[in-house]
C-alpha cells in the first residue's frame, strides 16, 4: 500500500473531554486532516519538543530517545497503520545496524517519539478515508476551540485561551530569562510557554 506523509498542523485543548487535547495532522500535498484526541501527558511531551524546551530531567519519551541512542537504535518512521472502532493503531519502524523491526505503539506515544527523532509520519489511504476530514480554520476552531494557520509548518502550537494581557509584559529581558529558566527547572511548562510567547512578541526568540 502507498504511504501518505502527514505533518503536525495544530495542537490544542480539546472540547470533547477534560484533560484531553486535539492533535491535527495534515496530509502533505493534500487537503485532508486527521484529528486525533490524545492525553495531557502526551500532548505536553509533544509541545515541549515542538517548542524546543529543555526539561530539567528527562521525560519518559526523552528517556526512550536517550536509551535508543546508547544502543544505536533509530526510529526511521512512524506509520499510523489502521483505525478500528475509533482507535488509531501505529507502528514504529526501528533500525539497529542492518536489522529493522516494527514495534506496536499507541499513536500519541509514537508521535511524541517522531518529533524527538525527527522522523516522518505516514498513514494509508484507508485510514484517511475512515478518519480524515476536510477542515478549514473555522471547523478546526469548533474541534479545538482555537483558530490555526493551516499553511504553517509542523511547528505550529495553538492553545485554547481567552485573551488576557500578558502578566509578563512589564518585565525586563533579564527577569524574563530568569523566570523562564526557573519554570523549566521546576517543570512548570505551561508558565514556560507563556514566557516564551512574551519573548517571541518582543522578537527576542
Amino acid at each position: 500500500m502507498k504511504k501518505i506523509e502527514l505533518q503536525i498542523i495544530a495542537l490544542s485543548d480539546s472540547n470533547t473531554s477534560a484533560n484531553s487535547y486535539a492533535l491535527i495532522l495534515g496530509e502533505k500535498g493534500g487537503g485532508r486532516k486527521l484529528p486525533i484526541i490524545i492525553g495531557g501527558f502526551e500532548a505536553q511531551a509533544i509541545a515541549i519538543e515542538l517548542e524546543n524546551m529543555k526539561p530539567a530531567r528527562p521525560l519518559t519519551h526523552d528517556l526512550f530517545r536517550n536509551f535508543a541512542g546508547e544502543f544505536d537504535i533509530e526510529i526511521e518512521e512512524v506509520v499510523i497503520a489502521d483505525l478500528r472502532e475509533g482507535i488509531f493503531y501505529s507502528r514504529l519502524h526501528c533500525r539497529q545496524g542492518n536489522e529493522v523491526r516494527q514495534i506496536d505503539a499507541r499513536t500519541s506515544d509514537a508521535l511524541a517519539l517522531a518529533v524527538r527523532f525527527g522522523c516522518p509520519v505516514y498513514t494509508f489511504a484507508h485510514v484517511l478515508d475512515s478518519g480524515g476530514v476536510i477542515l478549514d480554520s473555522d471547523k478546526i476552531q469548533d474541534l479545538t476551540g482555537t483558530h490555526s494557520d493551516l499553511e504553517k509548518s509542523d511547528e505550529v502550537l495553538s492553545k485554547k485561551t481567552e485573551y488576557k494581557p500578558s502578566p509578563y509584559r512589564k518585565l525586563g529581558f533579564a527577569e524574563l530569562q530568569e523566570r523562564l529558566q526557573q519554570a523549566v527547572e521546576g517543570e512548570n511548562y505551561e508558565e514556560a510557554a507563556l514566557i516564551r510567547d512574551e519573548l517571541k512578541k518582543r522578537g527576542i526568540i
